[in-house]
C-alpha cells in the first residue's frame, strides 16, 4: 500500500491530526473530479487513497480526523452542489412562510453545517467523543457583536453534538470562548495570526474550563483548538511591505519561516504551562522552492508535533502533485536559524506578532491580516446571502 504525503505525515507523532478543511458535503464529488483527471494506471491507487481519507463505511478508519469550514467554505457547497443546496433552501422557505432574506441564509448554513457533522457523527462516536468534530462558524460580519456570536454559537452547537464552534480572535471573540467553555461547548479560534492573540484563547480556554469543572460541567465531549492562519499572516500583512521600506530582503523562505516561528513558540508556550488547547495550522502553502525544488515547510518544519493539520481540497491535490517523494522526520522542536530570527526582529511588524504582549486585546479587531480575512470571509456571506435571496425571490413569483 503506497502512503500518501499525509499519512506519512501521520506518522511521525501518534497525536498528529489531518482534517478536511471544507464541508465534507462536497468530497464525493471533488473525489470523482480528482479520479477524472488521473491517469488511466493510477486511477484505482488514488482512490484506494481518497477512500482512506474519508470513508463513510468505515468512519473508524477514516484518515481525517475533523472537519473545518467557513463562509467561503460554505459557498463552496452552494457552487458545487447548487441543486441540492437549492433543494434545501426551498424546503426551508416552504417551512418558514415570510421569512427574510437574512433568516434564511443563517437556516440554510446552519443546515449544511448540521449535515456535514452527521457525516462525521460515527467517527465522533467511534473514537470516544476524541475526533470527528466539525468546525462552524458565527457569522464573520459579527465580529465584534458579543451578544450575537453567543447566540449563535449556542444555536450552532444545538444542531448536533460534534459541532465545535468556531470564534474570531477580536477582543469580544475571547469572551465569546471563556463562555462557550464555561459551557462545556468545544471551540476553534479563527482569524488568528499573532501570538498575542494565540495565548489570549489559550487563557480564556483556561479560564472558562476552570468555570465549568467548578460547575459540574459535563466535559466528556469537549474540545479546545487554536487556529494559527499561517500564510495569511505573511501574505497578507504588512511585512513585505515594512521590509521594503526599511530596505531589508526577505526572501520567500524568510516569510515562511517567520510565520513558523510564532507557531512553534505557541506550540512551545502551550506545552509547557499544560494549556489544555491544541494548536491547528490552516492556510498553508506549498513553499518555499529550493533549487528548483518545491517544497512545504508548513508541514515539514511542523512535523513530529502533536498538532492539527487542516488541509482544504486544493491543498490535499498539491502534495499529490509536489511531495510525493518527501519524508517527513519530527522537526517541531527545532529552532529558527538564528541569522533569520535575527534578521526577522528587525521588523516591528514581526517582533510585535512573536512577543506575547506585543499586541493589546483592543489591537486584536484592527490588525491588518484580521481586517483582510474578516473582510474576505464577510464577502463570502454576503454571497451566500445573494444565493438564498434570489431562490426566495423565485419562490415568491
Amino acid at each position: 500500500m503506497k502512503l500518501t504525503p499525509l499519512e506519512k505525515l501521520m506518522k511521525t507523532h501518534p497525536g498528529l491530526e489531518i482534517w478536511w478543511d471544507s464541508s465534507p458535503l462536497i468530497y464525493s464529488s471533488w473525489m470523482e473530479g480528482i479520479l477524472k483527471k488521473a491517469a488511466s494506471g493510477k486511477v484505482e491507487e488514488i482512490r484506494e487513497q481518497l477512500k482512506r481519507f474519508f470513508d463513510p463505511e468505515q468512519p473508524g478508519k477514516t484518515l481525517f480526523r475533523g472537519v473545518t469550514t467557513n463562509p467561503p467554505l460554505s459557498l463552496g457547497v452552494i457552487k458545487a452542489r447548487e441543486s441540492y443546496v437549492a433543494e434545501i433552501i426551498d424546503g426551508l422557505i416552504e417551512q418558514n412562510p415570510g421569512i427574510d432574506r437574512e433568516s434564511l441564509f443563517w437556516m440554510t448554513y446552519k443546515e449544511i453545517v448540521r449535515r456535514g457533522a452527521e457525516m462525521y457523527l460515527e467517527v465522533f462516536k467511534q473514537s470516544g467523543y476524541r475526533y470527528g468534530y466539525l468546525s462552524g462558524q458565527v457569522d464573520p460580519r459579527n465580529l465584534t457583536d458579543l451578544e450575537k456570536m453567543k447566540s449563535q454559537a449556542l444555536e450552532l452547537a444545538s444542531l448536533s453534538p460534534n459541532v465545535m464552534i468556531k470564534v474570531p480572535g477580536s477582543k469580544q471573540g475571547y469572551e465569546v470562548i471563556r463562555f462557550l467553555t464555561s459551557k462545556g461547548i468545544s471551540t476553534n479560534n479563527t482569524l488568528t495570526f499573532v501570538l498575542p492573540q494565540l495565548m489570549a484563547c489559550a487563557k480564556a480556554v483556561k479560564e472558562g474550563l476552570e468555570i465549568a469543572k467548578k460547575n459540574g460541567v459535563d466535559l466528556t465531549r469537549w474540545r479546545s483548538v487554536i487556529t494559527h492562519m499561517t500564510a495569511r499572516y505573511g501574505d497578507l500583512g504588512d511585512l513585505r511591505k515594512e521590509a521594503e521600506t526599511l530596505k531589508i530582503n526577505l526572501s520567500e523562505a524568510d516569510i515562511r519561516w517567520a510565520e513558523i516561528a510564532i507557531f512553534k513558540k505557541a506550540y512551545r508556550l502551550l506545552k509547557e504551562r499544560n494549556y489544555p488547547s491544541k494548536m491547528l495550522i490552516c492556510s498553508m502553502r506549498i513553499s518555499p522552492e529550493i533549487d528548483g525544488k518545491k517544497h512545504c515547510w508548513h508541514l515539514e518544519k511542523l512535523a513530529g508535533g502533536d498538532i492539527v493539520f487542516t488541509c482544504p481540497p486544493s491543498f490535499i491535490e498539491a502534495t499529490f502533485e509536489f511531495l510525493d517523494g518527501v519524508e517527513f522526520r519530527p522537526q517541531i522542536d527545532e529552532e529558527v536559524p538564528k541569522p533569520v530570527l535575527d534578521k526577522l526582529f528587525r521588523l516591528p511588524y514581526f517582533e510585535r506578532a512573536y512577543q506575547e504582549d506585543g499586541y493589546s486585546y483592543e489591537e486584536f479587531n484592527t490588525h491588518p491580516v484580521t481586517i483582510a480575512t474578516a473582510s474576505e470571509f464577510s464577502k463570502a456571506t454576503e454571497g451566500m446571502v445573494e444565493f438564498v435571496a434570489k431562490r426566495l425571490a423565485l419562490r415568491r413569483k
